[in-house]
């Protein structure tokens, strides 16, 4: 075994025939009664590297997810160790990851207080009134579903970053568990509201046994997975610079971030082309967005000349690169030009930000939106036109899911 511990590649090659072995149906205790001194010695960095390497060589997102649980419980004893070692350092006030780990702190007490509650409703006699246990469990779990917003700035903000050092498997592997508590979390509203007249049923009983129990379960689950394995390993691969742009956007999502380089503060997402409020564009990318878009754009200055039009295929009303510079109220017809001019006249005194109008032309239905433009100091900068066809759009009932997609 020494000598698998110190050959990195056979010890890779061999941690990747235990996660294998898991999925083939090897019990837990028999892969640590074999590798146990291997096991010891894995830490959270070298797990998701495992994981990251077993799905580059085309071993399924979903399959690695399904048994995520069992994954972690072979390397249990040793993440254990090492968070142990861990919180015997004194913990740096600095730490980006702080807020997340005092929200996770949050989230343990609660789930345990719903746990709790909900294993005393479910043991209730059949017709007993639940009336306050309801209220509380309901307060709670409103509070419980803020675990959404923790789990997104996970998914838009620390994923992003280690993605960029090829670590894209395990992120992806934790996002689908995301989104499979965040379905579970809903279906719980659905048991709570469904409860009739606030009295105990068997029914209730079996929701709380198969819905919202394993739903408690699965959240400290993933709490787990985030102190003991993404946070330490986010912590083992981002450099300094990167997490100041974590922190700052942990704060606001949108901050503006800079890095050093030759000395100079520049957009850490900088390549050639021009720097936006978010992201670098080059002319070539903003014009093929812009006439991507399904809908007409137009942009009018605040000297009431037209600045921009897109050209997008379905364009529904006629432009000509004549019209460029042109006062936009010589764009409508006669009839149309005071109302036009009162339209500027309000956004550009501040008493409206927007109007709207919709007007049926060859069969369809086509919606007109004017937006008064503004910069941050709330200077007025021109207007936007948009106007988009939404013929279709009205007729669209029910949910069609992103899942639902086929060629």
């Amino acid at each position: 075994m020494s000598e698998l511990i110190d050959n990195r590649k056979h010890r890779q090659e061999t941690l990747k025939g235990i996660i294998k072995d898991l999925h083939a149906g090897v019990s837990t205790e028999e892969i640590k009664a074999r590798f146990g001194e291997l096991l010891d010695q894995v830490g959270p960095t070298e797990i998701a590297d495992i994981e990251q390497s077993l799905i580059n060589e085309g071993l399924p997102v979903e399959e690695i997810q399904k048994l995520c649980d069992i994954h972690v419980a072979v390397f249990k004893e040793s993440l254990d160790k090492q968070k142990a070692a861990e919180v015997a350092q004194e913990q740096d006030e600095q730490d980006p990851l702080q807020g997340l780990q005092e929200e996770n702190r949050r989230f343990t007490i609660l789930v345990q207080e719903i746990q709790n509650l909900v294993e005393k409703i479910g043991k209730a006699e059949s017709g007993s009134d639940l009336g306050t246990a309801l209220g509380e469990w309901k307060t709670r779990h409103d509070e419980l579903l803020k675990v959404d917003q923790h789990y997104s700035k996970k998914e838009n903000i620390l994923f992003p970053y280690l993605e960029r050092y090829g670590i894209s498997g395990p992120p992806s592997v934790m996002w689908g568990i995301h989104d499979e508590i965040r379905a579970a979390l809903k279906d719980i509203v659905v048991v709570i509201n469904s409860v009739q007249g606030n009295m105990a049923s068997p029914q209730l009983a079996a929701e709380i046994a198969h819905v919202v129990l394993p739903t408690l379960n699965e959240i400290a689950e993933m709490i787990y997975k985030e102190e003991n394995i993404l946070f330490p390993m986010c912590k083992d691969t981002l450099t300094a610079d990167e997490w100041k742009e974590i922190k700052a956007q942990f704060k606001d999502p949108l901050a503006t971030v800079y890095q050093s380089r030759d000395g100079q503060n520049v957009p850490s997402a900088n390549s050639a082309g021009i720097d936006l409020d978010i992201g670098v564009l080059t002319a070539e990318q903003i014009n093929l967005l812009l006439n991507h878009l399904p809908v007409d754009v137009t942009y009018v200055d605040e000297n009431d000349e037209v600045r921009f039009f897109s050209a997008g295929p379905e364009r529904i009303f006629e432009r000509a690169r004549a019209v460029i510079g042109r006062k936009v109220q010589f764009c409508h017809p006669p009839n149309s030009m005071g109302i036009v001019e009162q339209i500027l006249q309000d956004f550009r005194s501040g008493k409206k930000d927007s109007a709207d109008f919709w007007i049926d032309m060859k069969g369809q239905k086509i919606y007109i939106r004017y937006f008064a433009v503004r910069d941050k100091d709330g200077t007025y900068r021109g207007t936007v036109e948009v106007s988009q066809n939404i013929t279709e759009i009205k007729g669209i009932t029910g949910e069609k899911r992103i899942y639902d997609y086929s060629n």
